[in-house]
């Protein structure tokens, strides 16, 4: 088969565990006689510095034009420490997935037997930890009207939902837990808030659709909680934007790094793959970053994307040996030897 894959590498370490990306992706396209042809466009403060803005038209045109889209990491602190800014490289982010129509990213959050002790969490907690966070991305407080009033002494942010926006990324929540242990979470904030009134009541409508699912419904606080006592109890979990933005992040140190956990962000036409992780800038080209994570979600492009469980779980077999034989960058080496971003890369294509 023949891909074309748009490669925005962004900021920070995004770059450099793009490149073990894209190594290890050839490798996989040697094995099964694959060929891919690979499309780099800037975005995040990269694309500022270029051109004035962090999701040019240029690079939208690119993924248009792409069978899957590989995403590193944004953001640099000259950006973070001025309050003033006028555009931000986050900013991009938030465009790219409204103009591409990136409504459900997808997270998995999953143990490793060989780093089961890495985990801030008891082991008797984490083991066996498999469940999967679907977030609703381009609606919500993120996208809803904010601004200041009273001279600026007041500030707003709407939060701000459709039934449709609630019913697609449901309909993605049902259809994942069919293929998994048939249990879903709805997780909001139904007592306060009328826009979870409206998620829940769109999802308790949807129930009759999926008779053989299992549905719960859960407030965000209770789940923040559970997720660090119980966290295997889940499978898969369904919410808005800013109530997952928050829970992923919470959920991703299950594992031990968040260096390990990649993500899926799906519209109706395309697909965007990115590690969890954001751009690390004081790692900048020391060769120290972690770039499974990066890896990882290139075998969640090629199962999601292209359909190809097989080379997905090539990758996968190839990370979970690195991990047991203890090559690993120095966020996982304690103590012991701490390979470089490139060796890990090297390491991995070499296996595959």
């Amino acid at each position: 088969m023949k891909f074309n894959i748009a490669v925005l590498a962004g900021d920070g370490i995004g770059p450099e565990v793009m490149a073990q990306a894209q190594k290890v992706s050839e490798a996989v396209a040697e094995k099964f006689g694959h060929e891919i042809t690979w499309k780099p466009a800037l975005t995040g403060a990269a694309a500022i510095d270029a051109v004035g803005e962090p999701y040019p038209d240029s690079t939208h045109q690119v993924c248009l034009a792409s069978d899957a889209v590989l995403f590193g990491a944004i953001g640099l602190p000259r950006f973070d420490n001025d309050p003033s800014a006028k555009v931000r490289p986050e900013n991009g982010l938030l465009q790219m997935r409204k103009q591409l129509g990136l409504f459900a990213n997808l997270r998995p959050t999953f143990t490793f037997p060989s780093l089961l002790d890495k985990s801030p969490l008891k082991q008797e907690r984490i083991e066996g930890t498999d469940l999967v966070f679907l977030r609703e991305l381009t609606g919500g407080i993120y996208f809803g009207e904010k601004g200041r009033r009273d001279d600026g002494e007041t500030a707003y942010d709407n939060c701000v939902y459709t039934r449709a926006e609630v019913q697609r990324l449901a309909k993605k929540g049902f259809e994942l837990a069919m293929t998994r242990s048939k249990r879903l979470c709805c997780v909001d904030k139904a007592n306060v808030m009328e826009t979870s009134r409206l998620w829940r009541e769109t999802v308790q409508a949807m129930e009759k659709d999926y008779p053989e699912v299992e549905v719960s419904y859960e407030l965000v606080d209770a789940v923040a909680m559970r997720l660090v006592q119980w966290p295997n109890s889940y499978d898969v979990l369904i919410t808005e934007n800013l109530f997952g933005d928050i829970l992923t992040d919470e959920a991703s140190v299950i594992s031990g790094s968040m260096g390990l956990m990649p993500s899926a962000s799906m519209g109706s036409d395309i697909a965007l793959f990115e590690p969890i992780h954001g751009s690390y800038p004081q790692a900048t080209g020391l060769n120290i970053a972690n770039p499974m994570a990066m890896v990882l979600s290139a075998a969640m492009m090629f199962e999601i994307a292209f359909n190809l469980p097989e080379e997905g779980k090539v990758i996968r077999d190839a990370v979970n040996k690195a991990l047991a034989e203890g090559v690993v960058t120095e966020d996982l080496a304690d103590g012991g030897k701490a390979y470089g971003t490139k060796e890990v890369g090297d390491f991995l294509a070499a296996n595959i």
